[in-house]
């Protein structure tokens, strides 16, 4: 005789509510923002048979739960959890995602599942965290081709990439050293190249310092933040842009620090503007970037395929576009598509559509011109100096937000990952 198939509803509403909670804990530290996690908490819990009202910011949640099937009142239960910001985890993401889907299909029972969400916590190995310095390097390399630099900036940039990737390693379980990590960031980057510029040969050098801190920038940060207001989520939006923009000071003034040292002791940096390489050095470079951001957003093995095609397909249409029409053109069109991509991969194959849309906008976001901008108007002490780009950023923002409302509009996706 077959066993009847599991129901989660029939577990309880302890159980019910700590599941949820778990999971909502998961989303909100693998960087959801507010309205995905919100609407999946939402439907997880109507699967579970419970009413719950989220509220979810960068920081923090509340989970305002109750039995549907108990008198009003007599079953309501409040979660308020403090949280740190959320960090890309694509990997964690999915696994999460499954673990959800095979407790509300019956397949795992509900502490099979908390049990399962937890593990996601186990150590990561030594290789692990190797891959990820290395993926700082990579990154700052492929970022510095992509703007044709010549090979000396390249290799600095790569260079201080690697020891970038080492200090957030030093600083991630010193919490009084991490709060001052991207200051410190700052000031390697501006450190290192200055003295190469100024000892061994002139250099692009905010361009330089730039590719280096990339991975650092927060230009995902700002995306999401005008994503979630242009959403009504007023307060995670107004949040997550502060944070965006606080991270965007302390690199500069790190930068700026660095610039204003060395100037005291009589160091000097020689300035020039020259990208000579050839086309087949921004494709190498494309890859090679792909390749990066795949390691640094945490992907399983098994996605790195279509991480790579993701980032590489958003970065060309972007260029191919802009270099018709404009820019603002490019980055809308690119990623309108990745967002309607990522929402059909999530309709069909039932995966969290973050593994298309993520990498396939994170090319496009605006963290280098922002810290351009503010390096600018640093140096100079003139708020003409930064004007350019700082509306070159609004630009971008209004031409990304436009994509991602108008490729949700396009196809529209059955799943809020």
């Amino acid at each position: 005789m077959r066993a009847a198939p599991y129901s989660p509803t029939a577990a309880s509403y302890a159980a019910r509510i700590a599941f949820v909670t778990e999971l909502a804990e998961r989303l909100h530290g693998y960087g959801t923002t507010a309205q995905r996690l919100e609407g999946a908490v939402v439907a997880v819990s109507q699967k579970l048979g419970l009413d719950c009202e989220p509220w979810s910011n960068p920081t923090g949640m509340i989970l305002a739960f109750n039995d549907p099937s108990r008198a009003l009142g007599e079953s309501d239960t409040t979660r308020v959890i403090r949280l740190g910001p959320g960090d890309t985890d694509l990997y964690k993401l999915c696994e999460a995602d499954r673990i959800a889907e095979e407790v509300m299909a019956g397949r795992l029972d509900l502490a099979e599942g908390h049990q399962a969400l937890r593990a996601l916590d186990r150590p990561r190995s030594a290789r692990w965290h190797a891959m990820q310095v290395f993926g700082f390097g990579l990154a700052s390399a492929g970022v510095a081709g992509l703007l044709r630099l010549p090979w000396l900036e390249i290799g600095t940039a790569a260079t201080t990439g690697l020891l970038l990737g080492l200090l957030e390693l030093a600083t991630r379980d010193r919490p009084r050293l991490r709060e001052a990590g991207d200051a410190i960031a700052g000031i390697l980057a501006g450190t290192i190249a200055i003295l190469v510029a100024a000892f061994v040969a002139p250099i692009n050098l905010n361009t330089v310092i730039i590719a280096s801190l990339i991975v650092l920038l927060p230009g995902m940060g700002l995306t999401n933040a005008v994503n979630e207001l242009t959403s009504q989520h007023l307060v995670s939006g107004t949040a997550r842009f502060a944070g965006a923009v606080t991270t965007l000071l302390k690199l500069t003034v790190g930068t700026m620090i660095a610039v204003t040292l060395l100037a005291l002791l009589g160091i000097d940096a020689q300035v020039r503007a020259w990208r000579p390489q050839p086309d087949w050095v921004e494709g190498a470079a494309l890859l090679l970037a792909a390749y990066a951001f795949a390691v640094l957003f945490r992907t399983a093995r098994r996605d790195y395929g279509i991480v790579m095609l993701a980032a590489i397909t958003g970065y060309l249409i972007s260029r191919l576009a802009g270099d018709a029409w404009g820019s603002p053109v490019g980055v809308f069109l690119s990623a309108l598509v990745m967002t309607a991509a990522g929402n059909g991969y999530a309709r069909w194959w039932n995966r969290p559509g973050a593994v298309v849309r993520m990498p396939g906008i994170i090319m496009l976001v605006p963290g280098s011109a922002s810290l351009r901008g503010v390096i600018s108007l640093f140096q100079q002490q003139e708020l003409a100096a930064g004007q350019d780009a700082i509306v070159g950023v609004l630009n971008i923002l209004l031409a990304l937000i436009a994509g991602l409302l108008f490729g949700n509009l396009l196809l529209p996706t059955r799943r809020n990952l």
